[in-house]
């Protein structure tokens, strides 16, 4: 395999929203490099890209795919990412490790709640963009409606690189505004476009948008400004060779437009990249950490190995595999290495560079390069290799929380591999979270989406051959009360022998929201030994998890054990426990117990036309609104929302919004349940108990 040396590789991200021809766009690009002989079909499931099962069922991407070719002596390593927000994580790993983000935007379906997000990701990775239409092969494309919209969008300063001059059925012509020239492509073959002048009204119109980029390429930099008004304009060299730095500093966003699908426009797109598009050189040094903590960087220059893991694969058909780049140094197989994030010693075993599912073997990789190598011992997303003897930790990716949860309800005897299946999942994909939670005796699964939670379980269930049901969480209501109580309860056993003896007298009262429960005792005299005292608060301790009334924890009590009884002989640690709990259970039934609700605060993003039905939904949930804010043309709403109404909030919000309404999810506080709503719960509560003890 051929080494590539740092200036001629080009890392980017293919991003956008769903549908917006991400996939298609990278096999074209493969097509058009010679790496494959014919188009593959997201339809029949023969992308290069999405080769998994879960992509080839449902027709879309799931997977970050690694890619790579060569276009003009440049190594391009491309990354085809899922476009829906379920899988975000894909993305948000592509945008770290990439030097630009390759940004699609269908024709017809034009700008999507994805493609600003990405977009918003990209600017926070601070690497700049390149936007690609695609599919002006389909009918009732608007070239001039949709540029403006992307104007109005991402600023002014987006400028076309090349024009549709026939869209539609038939597409094949493009107006390159760099040459000032038609590209007339046979769709469908990767044979060179014949090229003409621009004439007639073409010929004003590309001369008008060349005037444009020359007058960006001259804001990008204050010599070649200073040229441009001693000169009234720019030479073509000058401007070509102010071309690069204008789009690092995003003084313009280059636009092309294409048709991956019959091949037509990609070639001048790929060259564009191989000449002008962002290489590792861009971003000599990077912002990193030393094992203290303090700032450093680490930079290309450095002979010393920095690699940075940014996805974890674990699939039959490829194995388990660690996806990474290099930073800095260069990276071999068998080279020890320490894994700064989590302090141990790891070694490199094979190395590959990837197409989809094709793995060749690379005998090294130099800085600025991407590839994979076999699975890490102990090595997990997000964590940097590097030299034993200058160690140094790059930061690690901010993923969203989970918007969604279940439950997994599976047979008994499936809990192992239930377990290992969880951990390889959330390993591959850090905004899948699990977990087992003793308070409500289930096992949540929590992800960003519908769509991600379906499969996230078609997955276990493939790979790991359980049979699982996602059901709805149990909401983990909390027990307390309103007033104040007492008890005194005597327990007494004689069964020969010697027997059991306590006596425990005790008051509660309501404590301060989110104190739990405050055990104390104010006993006098000798009724009762002190070692007795930690036997009690077992007992209430015991009790306060099983609550009183519907089974749900108490909290937010205080608890008073003031005095009691004790025999001589019979009197012990168990005694003393069982008159705790029951003392304790007495007490709070005395005492007004009533349920608390979990409140969330949501913090939702919305398209302002949506803003009614949103706000219209919030409220039918029991929702108090908290305030709202206008950003970029969306309104961001804070609201507390009973935990007990947010199942599949997710999936209602997408579908009031067209797809584009975002939301997250905080535990605020816990609050009383109404009345009639408790009475319900109670009554649920004690049904599962009878056909429990049935």
């Amino acid at each position: 395999m051929k080494v590539y040396h740092t200036p001629d590789i080009r890392n980017f991200a293919i991003v956008g929203h769903a549908g917006s021809g991400k996939t298609i766009l990278a096999e074209s690009m493969l097509f058009q490099a010679g790496v494959v002989n014919r188009l593959g079909s997201i339809e029949a499931g023969t992308t290069v890209s999405d080769y998994h099962v879960s992509e080839q069922e449902h027709k879309i991407s799931v997977h970050a795919s690694l890619l790579h070719l060569e276009w003009q002596d440049r190594k391009f390593n491309l990354i085809d990412t899922p476009g829906y927000l379920d899988f975000i994580s894909e993305g948000l790993g592509a945008l770290r490790v990439g030097d630009f983000a390759l940004t699609c935007v269908h024709a017809n379906h034009g700008i999507g709640v994805g493609t600003e997000q990405v977009w918003s990701y990209a600017s926070d990775f601070h690497i700049p963009k390149i936007l690609v239409v695609t599919a002006f092969d389909k009918e009732h494309t608007d070239f001039d409606g949709l540029l403006a919209a992307l104007r109005d969008r991402f600023g002014k300063q987006v400028l076309p690189m090349t024009v549709p001059v026939n869209p539609g059925p038939g597409f094949n012509r493009v107006l390159d505004v760099m040459r000032n020239e038609f590209f007339d492509y046979e769709p469908g073959t990767r044979e060179t476009p014949r090229e003409s002048p621009a004439s007639g009204e073409w010929k004003e119109s590309v001369s008008e948008l060349h005037r444009e980029l020359i007058e960006y390429v001259a804001e990008s930099d204050p010599k070649l400004m200073e040229t441009f008004f001693e000169k009234e304009g720019l030479s073509e060299e000058e401007m070509r060779a102010g071309l690069h730095t204008a789009i690092q500093n995003e003084t313009f966003i280059p636009l092309f437009c294409v048709s991956a699908q019959t091949n037509v426009g990609v070639s001048r797109l790929m060259d564009f990249i191989a000449k002008y598009g962002s290489s590792p050189l861009d971003r000599k040094r990077v912002p990193a950490f030393t094992p203290s903590g303090e700032e450093t960087t680490v930079g290309l220059d450095q002979a010393q190995p920095v690699v940075y893991i940014f996805k974890t694969l674990s699939e039959a058909h490829v194995g388990d595999l660690s996806f990474f780049r290099v930073y800095s140094g260069v990276v071999k197989p068998g080279m020890d290495l320490l894994n700064a994030t989590r302090n141990t010693n790891e070694r490199l075993g094979q190395i590959f560079v990837l197409n989809g599912r094709n793995r060749e073997a690379a005998p090294q990789l130099e800085a600025g390069d991407i590839g994979a190598a076999v699975k890490l011992r102990d090595t997990h997303t997000g964590n940097t290799l590097c030299d034993h003897k200058k160690p140094a930790r790059l930061p690690e990716v901010i993923y969203p929380k989970p918007s969604i949860h279940g439950a997994l309800q599976a047979a008994k005897g499936d809990e192992e591999k239930i377990a290992n299946g969880l951990a390889t999942l959330h390993e591959e994909d850090p905004t899948f979270l699990y977990r087992v939670d003793p308070e409500i005796r289930q096992t949540v699964i929590s992800g960003q989406g519908e769509l991600h939670m379906k499969v996230i379980c078609e997955r276990l269930k493939r790979r790991f051959n359980v049979e699982i049901q996602l059901v709805e969480p149990r909401v983990p209501f909390r027990e307390t009360i309103r007033g104040r109580g007492e008890a005194k309860y005597r327990h007494k056993k004689q069964s020969g022998g010697a027997g059991q003896f306590a006596e425990v007298w005790m008051r509660v009262e309501p404590g301060p929201r989110g104190a739990g429960v405050d055990f104390k005792h104010s006993l006098v005299g000798q009724n009762v030994d002190r070692v007795f005292v930690p036997s009690v608060e077992k007992g209430v301790r015991t009790a306060s998890e099983e609550g009183v009334i519907a089974g749900y924890r108490m909290t937010d009590l205080k608890v008073d054990f003031y005095d009691g009884k004790m025999h001589p002989v019979d009197s012990k640690d168990i005694a003393f426990q069982i008159a705790g709990l029951h003392a304790f259970k007495e007490a709070c039934l005395a005492a007004r117990p009533c349920l608390l609700e979990p409140i969330i605060l949501v913090t939702v993003r919305v398209p302002e036309d949506c803003l009614g039905d949103v706000m219209g939904d919030i409220s039918s949930r029991r929702g108090r609104i908290l305030g709202m804010e206008s950003e970029h043309g969306f309104q961001i709403i804070r609201a507390h929302i009973p935990q007990k109404e947010l199942y599949h909030y997710s999936t209602t919000l997408r579908s009031l919004t067209g797809g584009r309404g975002l939301h997250s999810e905080e535990l605020h506080q816990y609050e009383e349940m109404p009345r009639d709503l408790e009475e319900k719960v109670i009554a649920q509560a004690k049904q599962e108990r009878e056909h429990a003890h049935a």
